[in-house]
């Protein structure tokens, strides 16, 4: 998967620093961030932590309180080192149109050569999901998350998902790595459903029409730094989901069928 640079030796970040000058390893660190965790355990891993430290992933809101109620610190000194790239980067690009929206999100999949991410239970359109069944059986070691935030909204995207099955098992280690991860989340309460599209270099989000009330036919383009960004928020998402990668998993999801968007 792709991954930040990570920091040299003279440039340790803020989050390292903090538990160096306590002395701590990555271990005891876990140990803390459990006792502060109702039900004593928070997932967390000395690997995970060391990510944060590099900067190779970013900390999420619940871990990043946790972390400055520690180390008695503010979020903007703790976590300068992984947020700083967000703001060094070319601006977003607006697509104002359903044609564009589309062509962004093609090239998104056909660009993706480590990682690809997609959240959101709406998709409808066949040459978009058809684009990432092919990327998939181009590319074996591509890894693949699908979160889906309440049921699929229309029988084409639950095709979709068998399909996926049918390529791959999310149980296969063969590569060294999980390559297939289809989650849902069903509190979509607590959890309203996102929707977007990201490779390690390049990402697109859709949002409500600039031309209609009836769809999210507009979107934006992000480029390196915050499409990593939404990598890592997807493997959140889906941490935090329930594993949908069974064919009578899938085959027993309701399908909502009552969206107009074209995406």
């Amino acid at each position: 998967m792709s991954r930040r640079p990570s920091r040299s030796a003279q440039q340790v970040s803020p989050l390292r620093q903090a538990r160096l000058v306590r002395n701590w390893t990555l271990e005891r660190l876990v140990e803390e961030i459990d006792l502060r965790t109702p039900g004593g355990h928070s997932g967390v891993t000395p690997s995970m932590v060391s990510g944060w430290e590099l900067g190779r992933h970013t900390t999420s809101i619940g871990h990043r309180a946790t972390l400055c109620d520690i180390y008695e610190q503010s979020p903007d000194v703790l976590f300068a080192h992984q947020d700083q790239g967000l703001t060094d980067r070319a601006a977003p690009r607006l697509l104002a149109g359903y044609a564009d929206l589309h062509k962004a999100m093609l090239a998104t999949v056909t660009g993706a050569r480590e990682c690809l991410a997609v959240m959101g239970s709406r998709s409808r359109d066949p040459i978009y999901l058809a684009a990432i069944e092919a990327v998939l059986t181009e590319r074996p070691s591509l890894v693949y998350y699908r979160v889906l935030f309440g049921p699929p909204h229309h029988q084409v995207l639950k095709d979709h998902l068998l399909a996926l099955l049918r390529l791959r098992d999310p149980h296969d280690r063969s590569l060294g790595v999980k390559t297939l991860h289809v989650g849902l989340v069903e509190d979509t309460t607590t959890a309203p459903e996102r929707f977007f599209c990201a490779n390690e270099q390049m990402a697109v989000v859709p949002i409500p029409s600039l031309t209609s009330h009836e769809a999210f036919d507009s979107g934006v383009v992000l480029g390196a730094a915050p499409a990593a960004r939404l990598l890592d928020h997807g493997r959140q998402a889906y941490a935090a989901s329930r594993r949908v990668e069974t064919i009578e998993e899938v085959t027993a999801l309701d399908v909502l069928r009552e969206w107009s968007s074209q995406i």
